[in-house]
């Protein structure tokens, strides 16, 4: 019997490691946990102060913002954070958690987003308070600035630990699979991988060569585009099938409690996925987000964490529930043999079939969902390649030389990508993406004091006082 290469042995070791990490007694339970912890820390803000949060956020979307300390306004922060957010998993994600779990588990992906809501508000606050300005770059801060500054200098090699498993999972969840996402949809239109390739690097590099502002200018367009383009076919079919939305969320609060046939027949099924579908959609509990707030000019931590609220309840509470009615608004989620996107183009589809052809209401439907999933992952490309960066930069220093390197080697890595290699990289990327949040959940729970007192503060109308190392 041939004994297995190396590659198999990693592969296998990494399947054993990726199903602890994101199996559903360790991360999902501790990302949970740690949202309710939060969630009682600040007094249930993303509850107590929602309309403040939508005053701040949406209410001031067009203004610069503040004259303070940063880099970009609070909205091109958001724009580039959303960036690594949505996209893949507000679509395919939401899909297979219904596919796997059932109808009930949209209602767990809600609660993880609501918990979300208050861990992703602690994240941006101590990205902003303990952020740093780096020499000759943006500012920095995220989990290797809270973990090193708020919890002292014994602690950095936690923060180590971080940035290694972030700037290296970027190549793959950040980099590669969105560079194959790119590839596939334009593979629809007869464009072949290694062309997608190349030109995805032309249209990457020409902006993370500029850094965070063109990042943002870029986000500040993708993302708006592709969320008023995905929500108006959404809402199409809210409106069109609105007679079978009791109906819907009537499936949603059943199956949330009670087994469901033909879908594992536990409860824990729809849990699982629906939970872990949620967090995969909106990062609460990564660490990933805060790297781009930190760099967002305001005059209160508060108050960028306020558009940390904003993120996870557009991402999940508002895209993810349009992506589930899609489905199960349309009927495509019962006994349909396809799965992710295909299955949310289905949907689409269904509703186009009312008033066009089969074929074009096939076109409408692939393409919307199509250009929708190229658009956030061509931003969330350039967004995880900054996250990347950062913590390239944290670990070895030397500002623009550390950053600009890794630029250059993120290009290649994107064209691998494109044309659909190294998956094992893939894999390996996907579990250092899981490791990455036991640091920033350790530094949470330590922090989570400061977030409160800082949050009281603001709510106060006292006047920051940044730290003084």
């Amino acid at each position: 019997m041939q004994s297995p290469s190396i590659i198999d042995a990693i592969g296998q070791a990494n399947e054993t490691i990726n199903s602890i990490v994101w199996g559903p007694y360790v991360l999902l339970p501790l990302i949970v946990g740690v949202g309710i912890y939060l969630t009682l820390r600040t007094e249930f803000i993303q509850f107590a102060k929602f309309w403040l949060m939508l005053k701040e956020t949406a209410g001031k979307i067009f203004k610069r913002g503040p004259a303070a300390e940063g880099d970009i306004t609070p909205f091109q922060a958001l724009s580039v954070a959303m960036g690594g957010t949505v996209g893949v998993g507000n679509i395919a994600g939401v899909a297979m958690a219904i596919s796997l779990g059932g109808p009930g588990a949209v209602f767990w992906m809600w609660l993880s987003g609501l918990v979300g809501m208050a861990t992703k508000f602690a994240e941006v606050v101590l990205g902003q308070h303990y952020r740093v300005r780096e020499k000759g770059g943006p500012m920095m801060g995220g989990p290797m600035t809270y973990i090193s500054r708020g919890m002292g200098p014994k602690w950095r090699w936690l923060a180590v630990i971080f940035c290694v498993f972030g700037a290296l999972a970027a190549f793959g969840i950040g980099n590669m699979v969105q560079a194959n996402a790119v590839a596939e949809g334009l593979g629809h239109f007869g464009v072949p991988t290694w062309l997608s390739g190349l030109l995805i690097i032309l249209v990457v590099g020409v902006v993370t060569i500029g850094g965070i502002r063109w990042i943002a200018n870029v986000a500040m367009f993708c993302v708006p585009a592709m969320v008023t383009l995905y929500m108006l076919g959404s809402l199409a079919v809210i409106v069109v099938y609105f007679e079978h939305i009791p109906a819907a969320l009537g499936l949603i609060f059943k199956y949330a409690f009670t087994p469901m046939a033909g879908f594992g027949g536990i409860l824990g099924t729809a849990v699982r996925h629906g939970i872990a579908k949620g967090v995969f959609s909106n990062e609460a509990g990564l660490g990933s987000a805060p790297m781009a707030h930190a760099t967002a000019k305001t005059d209160h931590p508060a108050r960028q964490g306020l558009w940390g609220i904003f993120e996870v309840f557009v991402d999940t509470i508002v895209m993810c529930t349009a992506t589930a009615f899609v489905i199960l608004l349309t009927g495509v989620w019962e006994g349909s043999d396809v799965a992710g996107a295909t299955l949310v183009m289905e949907g689409f589809t269904r509703l186009f079939a009312l008033g066009f052809a089969p074929a074009l209401a096939k076109t409408l439907g692939y393409g919307l969902v199509t250009l929708s999933m190229i658009l956030t992952a061509y931003d969330t490309n350039l967004a995880w390649c900054f996250y990347g960066e950062t913590c390239a930069s944290f670990l070895f220093g030397h500002g623009k030389a550390t950053r600009m390197t890794y630029r250059i080697v993120w290009l290649p890595i994107t064209l691998v990508g494109a044309i659909g290699g190294l998956r094992l990289i893939w894999a390996v990327a996907d579990t250092l993406n899981g490791l990455m949040a036991f640091p920033n959940l350790v530094a949470l729970v330590v922090l989570g004091g400061m977030v409160a007192a800082l949050a009281r503060g603001f709510l106060r109308g006292e006047k920051y006082q940044p730290p003084v190392f």
